[in-house]
């Protein structure tokens, strides 16, 4: 018996990395899948989204743990889209009783070079596209008489980083979303809850404008060995723990901890997975 056996999870940015994490984990676990991802590229993100190619490999995978998935390629900051997503999945599955919140962003900019695109573009993928996720997905939360719903923020909301005064404020303002639903939601046994990641070994982490970024002028290539040993040399400093990052499924399993039995009376909690650096 997995401890999400008859349950369904809406997963977002579920392409690669965390999402993909997240969905497989949870598919473990015995849960059927709705996952969207938006699979292109973004013009103000200075490193390459998911493909619709690994975007089918997060499906095959779920699919090989003999799991049910409707998949589709969506953009989370498009409300109609995600709700039609979510209802057409609902429909299919038989309902839905865990979100996941996890399609998420970033650039590199200081306060004086950011500019209002490159501000609104993090806002409305990290923070609206959170919402628009979490709102779609409340009715059906209700018609089952509950749920949990996981929105993944990061430990920029609770200590200051440079170069990211754009995506620190989009994080830290998924906790008032999240403490505002839990309240909301709470009398209908809906649990409303934020995981807080150190740096996740994805692709918002390993790439190239990350590095030039944390390594100026070294001008080592992304995909090289001594590239990422480097970078994880510095990742180390915003750690207590002796570790340049954590892997996806640490995350996962946090999910994992929200979406189950195990979490069943944790609401309204942001949930540290960042190695002490909140700490720090």
């Amino acid at each position: 018996m997995g401890l999400l056996d008859g349950k369904i999870a809406v997963i977002s940015g579920a392409a690669r990395g965390q999402g993909r994490a997240h969905a497989i984990r949870l598919a473990e676990e015995g849960a059927d899948i709705i996952a969207f991802d938006i699979c292109s590229d973004i013009d103000t993100v200075p490193y390459s989204l998911a493909t619709a190619d690994e975007f089918d490999d997060t499906i095959e995978q779920v699919r090989k743990l003999d799991r049910r998935i409707v998949a589709e390629q969506v953009d989370a900051r498009d409300y109609d889209a995600v709700a039609a997503l979510i209802d057409r999945g609902a429909r299919e599955l038989g309902g839905l009783d865990i979100v996941v919140a996890n399609a998420g962003i970033t650039s590199y900019y200081r306060s004086e070079e950011l500019t209002p695109k490159q501000w609104q573009t993090v806002i409305d993928v990290n923070l609206t596209g959170v919402w628009n996720l979490s709102r779609a997905g409340v009715p059906h939360l209700i018609d089952r008489g509950g749920g949990s719903i996981v929105m993944i923020s990061s430990s920029s909301a609770h200590v200051g980083l440079q170069n990211l005064n754009h995506y620190s404020a989009a994080k830290a303002g998924m906790v008032g979303l999240m403490q505002s639903m839990a309240v909301e939601l709470g009398p209908h046994m809906i649990r409303v809850n934020t995981i807080h990641p150190t740096t996740v070994r994805t692709g918002m982490a390993i790439n190239q404008a990350t590095f030039d970024l944390f390594l100026p002028g070294v001008g080592l290539s992304a995909g090289s060995a001594e590239a990422e040993d480097k970078a994880g040399e510095a990742f180390k400093g915003l750690n207590s723990m002796p570790i340049p990052w954590i892997d996806p499924v640490d995350i996962s399993n946090a999910v994992l901890y929200l979406a189950s039995d195990m979490g069943r009376y944790v609401s309204g909690t942001q949930l540290r997975v960042d190695a002490g650096s909140a700490v720090k």
